[in-house]
């Protein structure tokens, strides 16, 4: 008989199983029989391979499992000879007990899978808790990272009441939990403590030392937190929101943003401010510096980039910073790089159609917009974009009119360009603390940042955002590089954000002492 190509041990398993031909053993689960060839269960688990091998003699035909459905044991057989199975909603975590149990490595890898694209704020905690029930260390993780990441939402979930006041504990200790201010914290812990507060009440202390105090503000604690009849009625809690706004004062008459110190530790960021690249004297820079803005600090990234430009458009899509065009000081570039913000490299993708420099840089549905700028001798007014699968540039149509240095961004499903406005100096709206031109702008946790550019004299390594609730602008951290005609770009939901800030634990330590006897000179 010839091989065309069609035949293939599948289709073997699949006529062994449906007419039980070679069978050499019978499973009993549940008064049900399953004839099955042992050579073929050996090789999807563990379990089986001993229980034929090693747990019996080789003439034995009859085993009886308990402990297992039927309807288990059948998605079993089913996984043995076919490799796949089915994974429902309905049959996932008893599943993947069982497969646990035999190791079937092969199903554990497919409900861990299943159960992670399941992940969301209504059930990433019952799952975490429930991988405490069998061995499955990537998804315990995922569950538990999910938990952190996505906590402004997982704390108002009916499934925040499921946790002990330890697994409380240990999530509200992290670092890496994203919240954008500890009012969030507190008002997950009230919300815990609602659900059974005469069992729950007691451990409020325990909990409010987990909130980082120092970091809110002294109308949060005036308003919600010293009105709070269990912290009224407690020494312990009274003591912490005192240490706390002993040192909220010492870092706001220092001007300092965060300690070492639990209470005044700032949590990493849920997304960080990359300033990539621009002009530092008379040449471009490679330079990418990385905003902390918890921390308020910045971090030098050091990189590889050939070929450094200014003038061009960044965008974030798919765990990679595409930086778009560009000016050299000599050529005008329709090249486009890719940084992978996972392994800290760059990578040239396909080129545009055209050369465009001062070009506004968006992301809309999975694809890169690069609209209008400059090529060299005219401003432009076409548009094209760019798909990663396919790593190709395609035509759109044109703007209205020609247009350069204008800021774009996604509204609505739809592509928005404008121009990039300006801010006077001389009126008291919109006003930046340092007048320049060629910045890099991006918002961050509802901050309008504006990074570096030129001053008319030269370029500045200054800092701002505007604060559009204070309708005012505030300094920030400066950069360590004074540059103009940089980019900035807002990268967000990264599992490696530690790489990319100051480490907490490289921030100064606070002698709580010395902030008592300060406290004491004041009176």
């Amino acid at each position: 008989m010839s091989y065309d190509g069609k035949y293939s041990y599948r289709s073997v398993n699949d006529e062994l199983s449906r007419t039980r031909k070679l069978s050499d053993a019978v499973i009993r689960v549940d008064n049900a029989e399953f004839h099955i060839h042992k050579i073929i269960l050996c090789k999807c688990s563990h379990y089986f391979r001993a229980l034929f091998l090693r747990w019996s003699t080789s003439d034995q035909r009859v085993y009886v499992i308990h402990g297992l459905t039927a309807q288990l044991m059948q998605l079993f057989v089913d996984f043995a000879y076919a490799g796949s199975v089915l994974v429902t909603k309905d049959n996932v975590k008893d599943l993947l007990l069982a497969a646990d149990r035999f190791n079937i490595i092969g199903i554990v890898q497919t409900c861990c899978a299943f159960l992670t694209e399941q992940l969301c704020p209504e059930n990433c905690i019952g799952i975490w808790q429930f991988t405490r029930n069998c061995y499955t260390p990537d998804l315990q993780r995922n569950a538990f990272q999910y938990i952190l990441y996505h906590f402004e939402d997982v704390a108002s979930s009916n499934e925040l009441q499921q946790l002990s006041v330890q697994d409380l504990c240990d999530i509200l200790d992290r670092d890496d939990l994203m919240v954008k201010t500890e009012n969030t914290v507190y008002e997950a812990i009230l919300h815990w403590i609602a659900h059974a507060p005469w069992e729950r009440g007691d451990n409020m202390a325990v909990l409010l030392a987990k909130v980082r105090l120092a970091l809110t503000s002294v109308e949060f604690i005036a308003i919600k937190v010293l009105t709070n009849h269990l912290i009224q009625d407690s020494r312990k809690c009274l003591d912490i929101v005192a240490l706390a706004t002993r040192v909220m004062c010492h870092m706001n008459t220092n001007s300092v943003c965060g300690y070492r110190n639990l209470v005044a530790r700032p949590r990493l960021p849920s997304a960080i401010l990359l300033a990539i690249g621009g002009f530092s004297g008379p040449n471009p820079t490679h330079l990418i510096e990385a905003y902390d803005v918890h921390a308020n600090t910045w971090a030098d990234l050091v990189d590889n980039m050939e070929h450094p430009h200014a003038y061009f458009g960044t965008a974030f899509l798919g765990n990679s910073v595409y930086c778009v065009g560009g000016f050299d000081g000599r050529r005008h570039y329709n090249t486009v790089r890719r940084f992978d913000v996972n392994t800290r490299t760059w990578h040239q993708v396909a080129p545009m159609h055209f050369r465009r420099c001062s070009v506004s840089v968006t992301v809309l549905n999975g694809r890169v917009y690069a609209i209008g700028g400059v090529d060299g001798r005219i401003r432009l007014k076409n548009a094209e974009y760019y798909m990663p699968e396919t790593n190709q540039w395609t035509l759109i149509a044109s703007m209205h009119e020609h247009r350069s240095d204008a800021s774009c961004t996604t509204l609505n499903n739809k592509v928005i360009s404008l121009p990039k406005f300006s801010f006077s100096h001389k009126t008291n709206q919109w006003t930046m603390i340092c007048p320049r031109s060629n910045f890099g702008i991006q918002v961050l946790e509802d901050r309008l940042f504006v990074a570096g550019g030129n001053t008319g004299v030269s370029a500045t390594n200054m800092v701002e955002y505007y604060d559009a609730h204070a309708a005012t602008w505030f300094p920030a951290c400066d950069m360590a590089v004074s540059r103009s005609a940089l980019s900035c770009c807002v990268v967000s939901g990264l599992a490696n954000v530690g790489h990319f800030v100051t480490l907490r634990s490289e921030l100064p330590w606070l002698q709580l002492e010395e902030v008592a006897l300060e406290m004491e000179d004041d009176f």
